[in-house]
């Protein structure tokens, strides 16, 4: 959730697309579009399990669940947590399974004097400066905390990236310091007593549990101001050690205070920052440094799941290098036993030209499919070559000119704020028009219909960098309905025939039910499809569905 979202430096963007331009995918000639090729699937051959799907509050939340009219904001809600279908079989929303819910370091009361430029990317904070709460705050993520309790989401996870401002070294929220916790000398106490104060009285005020927290996000990065004073967002820098401490004092007063929420730890702002030694700062192998076998190990502390989690920014492309640095991270994982990898955040930083997504680069919103295929091709990597067991787009609203949310917030003449001027924080701030996007949905083929507890399974002779830019399959079980979920991603320009075989057994009337995203469609309900023969669409998602025998 770094500040680079928002403001890349040209030099960092020109070394990206030297990088893009430097690298070369290496593929066999495409198949024939007539070939009927197998899918060929044996229910016994299980991989990782799903924990779930889902996005972010922050930061737009705050401004929509509290001021915008009540008919948007349920139309938004829906959009982002329903699982109903309608008359015609078709979804009203992407069901996501997991909501992140933000807790803020109190940038926002401090308004101007905060030195974070975009008030929409301040935050408030439950504590007050003399120590004291006001469970009141944060009154539009609350909102959209209880419509997502409401439609039925599983997991709730909240995070935070910064101490309160009244705890830091510099009373900002943001980091006066390059690699160390922006934190006063004797307040990480106080600081885990925050964070489990806001869980405890948030489960008991909302109604809501909260199954995991993060405490610490993207540490690699240095979260310290421009040259002009002021910074973009709310952000800590943290070494090894430092999350190592603060994860021990959250998990002894999460177990006295006898709260089940899990602690999550990592938020590694690139993947390769996991599993390997990057810049010799304490801030890198983090597998290692917190599940084998080093001082820092967290394993056994109370109250902490066995996941790594990390970031998929500049990872994602060429597609050589997306698939090689999830190889090696996953080879990582494997090594300390029943370690999970969990992708949270993610939206487009890098510059893979406009042949791959409109404008060549995060800037410039678009609605469409080519968006939608690139960041399918990135959520299919992390889960089949990473065996990700949940995947996390950054945030669900944006009301900015750029590839940034599931949906888009903008006045009606345009299509939103640009990022490379100063932001009017009245824009969109009591009303506007919110549009879908096809990325919406796309995300909508995995989270609706892959749902937490379900298996994913071993799909035999893919390869991964030729299905880049083919078809991409991942498919997945739920034991007790005997339910078979198959997403196919065809990024090609072509439609391609597939046969399903099960290896002995059958899916219920041999029959598949697809739901379509494509330039045409929304995650629609298409015609059942036999599986001894179907097609799936050129440059679509598709996820089929059946019952299998």
């Amino acid at each position: 959730m770094r500040k680079l979202k928002i403001t890349l430096t040209s030099l960092f963007f020109s070394g990206l697309l030297f990088l893009s331009c430097s690298s070369e995918v290496n593929l066999d000639p495409p198949p024939k579009a007539s070939e009927v090729r197998d899918i060929n699937i044996d229910l016994s051959q299980e991989l990782q399990t799903m924990d779930g799907f889902g996005a972010s509050d922050a930061w737009r939340t705050q401004m929509v669940g509290k001021n915008w009219p009540i008919d948007k904001r349920n139309a938004i809600a829906d959009l982002l947590f329903s699982k109903e279908f309608d008359a015609s079989g078709n979804p009203k929303g992407i069901g996501l399974s997991i909501w992140r819910f933000y807790l803020g370091a109190g940038s926002m009361e401090q308004g101007g004097n905060s030195n974070i430029t975009d008030e929409w990317r301040r935050a408030e904070c439950f504590q007050k400066t003399d120590g004291s709460y006001d469970w009141t705050k944060q009154a539009g993520q609350r909102w959209f905390l209880q419509a997502a309790k409401s439609r039925g989401v599983d997991k709730f996870l909240a995070f935070t990236v910064s101490p309160p401002v009244q705890m830091t070294i510099n009373g900002k929220a943001f980091s006066p310091q390059k690699n160390n916790m922006n934190i006063k000398p004797g307040m990480l106490t106080n600081y885990a007593d925050f964070l489990v104060d806001c869980i405890d009285n948030l489960q008991r005020n909302e109604g809501v549990t909260f199954d995991y927290l993060s405490p610490i996000n993207e540490p690699q990065w240095d979260w310290m101001a421009g040259n002009n004073g002021q910074a973009s967002q709310e952000g800590t820098p943290a070494t090894n050690q430092e999350m190592f401490d603060f994860t021990k004092l959250l998990s002894d007063k999460m177990k006295a205070k006898s709260l089940n929420t899990e602690i999550v730890l990592g938020e590694a702002a690139q993947v390769n920052y996991l599993y390997e030694n990057v810049n010799g700062e304490n801030r890198d192998d983090q597998i290692n440094a917190f599940f084998g076998t080093t001082s820092t190990n967290i394993a056994q502390l109370p109250n902490v799941k066995k996941v790594i989690s990390g970031h998929s920014y500049f990872t994602s492309w060429p597609v050589n290098d997306m698939i090689s640095h999830r190889e090696k991270l996953n080879s990582r994982v494997k090594q300390m036993g029943n370690l999970k990898y969990w992708q949270t955040e993610y939206s487009i930083l890098e510059n893979p030209g406009a042949a791959e997504i409109p404008g060549g680069s995060g800037n410039q919103r678009d609605l469409g499919m080519k968006t939608a295929l690139f960041v399918a091709r990135t959520i299919h990597n992390d889960i089949s070559v990473a065996n990700a067991s949940s995947w996390q787009w950054w945030t669900a609203l944006s009301r900015y000119d750029y590839k940034d949310g599931l949906i888009y917030l903008d006045n009606g003449a345009n299509n939103g704020l640009s990022t490379s001027v100063a932001a009017d924080a009245n824009y969109c701030k009591t009303d506007g028009f919110y549009h879908d996007s096809k990325l919406l949905w796309a995300l909508g083929n995995y989270s609706l219909f892959v749902r937490p507890g379900m298996i994913r399974l071993q799909i035999a002779n893919q390869n991964a960098v030729a299905a880049a830019t083919d078809v991409m399959l991942t498919a997945y079980k739920d034991v007790s309905k005997k339910k078979l979920v198959i997403v196919a991603v065809n990024y090609s320009d072509s439609s391609r025939s597939y046969k399903l075989n099960l290896n002995g057994t059958t899916v219920k009337n041999n029959e598949l039910t697809p739901y379509v995203t494509s330039e045409n469609s929304n995650l629609k309900k298409a015609t059942n499809v036999t599986a001894d023969k179907f097609e799936i669409p050129a440059r679509s998602i598709v996820s089929y569905t059946a019952t299998y025998n």
